[in-house]
């Protein structure tokens, strides 16, 4: 049967706040950051079974292989979505006239959390984690606040 207002439904719509809310951390773009570190950490160490190892052992090792890449991958889109976010709907233009550099330095952050999806590097994990540190130092000093992550390391473990 026709239904006429099958037409009206509402787009669903998802946003950090478009209103803006005013609320912005880059805390979240270095967790996920360190996540992607970690994640190439486990790859690398991650041991393949003897080649005549039993077929479990071997979808042991394809199936943790396989979920860490997922979440390397999905938190190198997360870093990118924070940083971008913060970028468009945070930085007006008077903090683009202090950090000229500002657009520069997102494009360069954006482009190595990409470079970590398509790579298993930790150097460019590391610089990926760098990046987002030098993004929040600037973020937090327009808001007259001294950048730290004094939890990072105990963030990222061992």
């Amino acid at each position: 049967m026709f239904n006429p207002v099958s037409w009206l439904r509402v787009q669903k719509a998802e946003a950090h706040c478009d209103i803006p809310c005013g609320i912005y951390d880059p805390v979240n773009a270095k967790i996920a950051a360190q996540t992607v570190q970690k994640m190439v950490q486990r790859i690398q160490a991650l041991e393949k079974p003897a080649a005549n190892a039993d077929a479990k052992a071997w979808a042991t090792y394809e199936n943790t292989l396989d979920r860490y890449i997922t979440v390397k991958e999905k938190h190198a889109e997360i870093c990118k979505e924070e940083v971008r976010i913060i970028w468009s709907d945070y930085f007006r233009p008077e903090h683009l006239q202090k950090y000229p550099d500002l657009h520069k330095m997102v494009w360069e952050t954006e482009k190595l959390a990409g470079r970590n999806k398509q790579t298993v590097d930790m150097d460019a994990a590391k610089q990926l984690v760098d990046a987002v540190d030098r993004f929040s130092q600037i973020f937090w000093e327009t808001k007259n606040v001294n950048y730290s992550d004094p939890n990072a390391a105990v963030r990222y473990g061992t």
